[in-house]
């Protein structure tokens, strides 16, 4: 119960997700299921991720579903992502708004908006 309680939760964002790999499948990229988890690689993502950030990132969560560049870069950023997994569980339709605001207070504070964001933080396993 509590499980699905979580996946309820974080559901609008899956919604977003979701939506966002049907235009990847759209547009010749793949879909796969890894631990509970819908991956979509490829096609539209892999043009999204490109264009998110150019310094590169791998891969992107939106609750239940992860976007990421390939199937290489899932299987590299799979672990790192499913601690975004949990995070969306824990914080529900506020991960979002949350995520940008820790952003902003370490850019404002002189820090890495990214890798200095809490979040991220615990997803690299820093300690917070």
């Amino acid at each position: 119960m509590k499980q699905a309680l979580a996946v309820l939760w974080a559901g609008p964002n899956s919604l977003l997700g979701l939506l966002l790999g049907l235009a990847t499948l759209a547009t010749g990229g793949r879909a796969q299921v890894r631990r509970g988890v819908v991956e979509f690689y490829g096609g539209m993502a892999s043009w999204l991720l490109r264009h998110l950030a150019p310094e590169g990132i791998l891969a992107m969560t939106l609750g239940h579903t992860i976007l990421g560049l390939s199937s290489a870069a899932l299987d590299y950023a799979r672990d790192h992502e499913h601690v975004h997994v949990r995070q969306y569980q824990r914080w529900g339709p506020f991960f979002l708004p949350a995520y940008g605001w820790c952003s902003l207070v370490a850019w404002w504070a002189g820090r890495r908006a990214y890798r200095d964001n809490y979040f991220e933080r615990e997803a690299y396993g820093d300690e917070c």
